[in-house]
């Protein structure tokens, strides 16, 4: 606190009037920076305020790129499954067919054996026929 000098009515009007005008000067450059400090503040405020937009923004759309992740994920999943159904019963239609083939081709086989053997024994048959005659024609020879 500043001290003034007495003088005759009371303390130095000079000191009184400089003391005042210096008060009010540093009141007017409070007030002064007061006022560039809240339009700064407002300037802040408002680049919050767009930040703030940025952030829901991209909150929003990481949560719409992992949903749609997710649902990319599922919709994969899903076609792979319907790839091995289908896999499996085209495997297990494949293996059918393979073990008709098979069955079919025994069956030709057993039929061919049987075949085979009816063949052999009329080839035996005929055979032993001939070497029936053959023994005729030579017992007829001889005598």
């Amino acid at each position: 606190m500043e001290k003034f000098h007495y003088e005759q009515n009371g303390y130095s009007r000079s000191e009184v009037n400089h003391f005042v005008d210096e008060v009010i000067k540093n009141t007017e450059g409070i007030i002064v920076k007061c006022r560039e400090q809240q339009k700064e503040l407002d300037k802040l405020k408002k680049e919050v305020a767009h930040y703030q937009t940025i952030e829901r923004t991209l909150n929003e759309a990481m949560v719409n790129t992992q949903v749609a992740s997710d649902n990319i994920k599922r919709m994969a999943h899903e076609e792979a499954e319907m790839i091995i159904t289908d896999a499996k019963h085209g495997a297990n239609r494949i293996v059918n067919e393979a073990l008709l083939k098979a069955e079919k081709i025994e069956q030709e086989a057993d039929m061919l054996a049987k075949n085979m053997k009816i063949f052999k024994r009329k080839l035996k048959i005929i055979v032993e026929q001939q070497m029936a005659v053959v023994e005729e024609i030579e017992t007829l020879e001889l005598e």
